[in-house]
């Protein structure tokens, strides 16, 4: 039988996770967050009064062993003058699923039939009001995920405006996981989401399953600003329960500094340095597993997905 992976996560990091370890035989669950208000999302959110569709679109693509073509469709975003502009297939697709079986957990599992999915997709909540709240260095506080996003702030903490109701389906698959793994990507708007309900770290806390985070190579700019492999440990462990990250994946390939300056974003800044001495109470993964995506630093998904592998065939719980 295979081993059970849940991840947590949203937006590019967790569906370039689930690519790579799509490949291998795990079993796989992703629990992704659903507060993203913005663009398409938001519009349909407004709209048709249900949780961010966006996120999930990325992860079913990941998750998909159909043709390209198909997920060249699902992302296909319409680009006209009238009220289609700035949506993607596959936000209305499953926008139209979720009406059509009454909620998006049966819409998500019956467009993952379409899409022959390699694991199971569980939204965090499917509760509409869910709403982002960041309190900001200066002390303001900024509401919903795409203000706080584009805010020229810092962001000091995140929480919920009210406490979402989780669901059933990702509390059961925390508890019978034999791998619960953090991913990368925006660690205040994608990750820390799915750990400020206290639904899911109970879970965690009565889980037999380590927690592995996997670090980011770089740092973005607003949420991570001069962090280290260690701030980003601390900070996923400040929003854990009383099981804290056990195990991390890290990059250890020097980066050029200037290559990574040429290409600075509002996703990517500087590199994350791995400060072995300062993470002595986790056990430590490391390899070379950047690549390049136009400009934008990546994971290795495949070398990344041989590593979680290679960690369950050689770890119990």
């Amino acid at each position: 039988m295979n081993k059970k992976v849940v991840v947590l996560g949203g937006g590019t990091g967790l569906s370039y996770l689930l690519r790579g370890l799509k490949e291998f035989p795990v079993d796989i669950t992703a629990i992704v967050s659903v507060c993203d208000d913005g663009r398409s999302t938001g519009r349909l959110r407004e709209e048709f009064n249900q949780v961010a569709v966006g996120d999930i679109r990325r992860v079913l693509c990941a998750l998909s062993e159909t043709e390209p073509l198909i997920e060249e469709l699902m992302n296909y975003r319409f680009k006209t003058t009238s009220d289609l502009n700035g949506h993607t297939v596959g936000n209305l697709l499953l926008t139209a699923m979720t009406n059509i079986t009454g909620n998006m957990s049966k819409g998500i599992k019956s467009l993952g039939k379409v899409l022959n999915l390699k694991g199971k997709v569980i939204p965090l909540s499917e509760d509409n009001s869910i709403t982002l709240m960041g309190l900001m260095e200066d002390d303001t506080v900024v509401e919903g995920e795409h203000n706080i996003t584009k805010s020229s702030k810092k962001i000091k903490k995140v929480f919920y405006k009210s406490e979402p109701k989780v669901s059933p389906d990702a509390l059961k698959a925390i508890r019978h996981a034999d791998l619960i793994v953090l991913s990368m990507g925006s660690i205040y708007t994608s990750i820390i989401p799915t750990l400020i309900c206290k639904e899911i770290t109970d879970a965690i806390d009565k889980s037999e399953a380590k927690v592995m985070y996997v670090c980011n190579i770089v740092t973005q700019p607003g949420e991570t600003d001069d962090f280290k492999a260690s701030d980003h440990i601390n900070l996923m462990n400040s929003y854990l329960g009383k099981k804290k990250v056990s195990v991390g994946i890290f990059n250890h390939e020097e980066m050029d500094s200037e290559l990574v300056k040429k290409y600075e974003t509002e996703e990517q800044k500087d590199p994350v340095i791995l400060d072995r001495e300062n993470l002595s109470d986790i056990e430590i993964i490391e390899d070379d597993l950047i690549t390049s995506d136009e400009g934008i630093f990546r994971h290795d998904t495949t070398r990344l997905g041989f590593l979680i592998f290679s960690y369950l065939l050689n770890h119990k719980k």
